[in-house]
This record gives C-alpha cells, structure tokens and sequence, in this order.
C-alpha cells in the first residue's frame, strides 16, 4: 500500500459544504472526495498518469462523465 501522509487544509467555508455535498453524491467521505478531486485535476494536467490502480475506487463513479 502505499504511504500516506495527511496535512491541514484552509478552505472557504462554502467550498467545503460544496465538497461534502459531493462527496454524499458519490457516496465517499469528503476526504477521499477530495483526494480523487485533485487526482483528477493532476491526470488532467498531465502531472500523474492514468487511474491510481494501487488504490480501490471509493463509491459509484461520478454521473455525466464519460471514460473517453
């Protein structure tokens, strides 16, 4: 497995309701919400490869995106 580490995030109150509401959506809690959040973004920007295979996926996938 591999290693975790954990540190404090500052957020806008209203980003983080919003990041929970999500979260419930697709039945994770808010910290693995916002773990595969930034995944997503860093795979978008090209910073990591593809889907984290060493990890198992969290709920249902997101609805309205598309595995293109």
């Amino acid at each position: 497995m591999a290693e975790r580490k954990s540190f404090l995030i500052r957020a806008d109150a209203a980003v983080l309701e919003a990041m929970q509401r999500w979260a419930n959506d697709d039945l994770r809690s808010l910290n693995a919400q916002v773990e595969y959040v930034l995944r997503e973004a860093l795979r978008k920007a090209g910073r990591i490869q593809g889907p984290d295979q060493s990890r198992p996926t969290v709920g249902p996938e997101p609805q309205g995106e598309s595995a293109d």
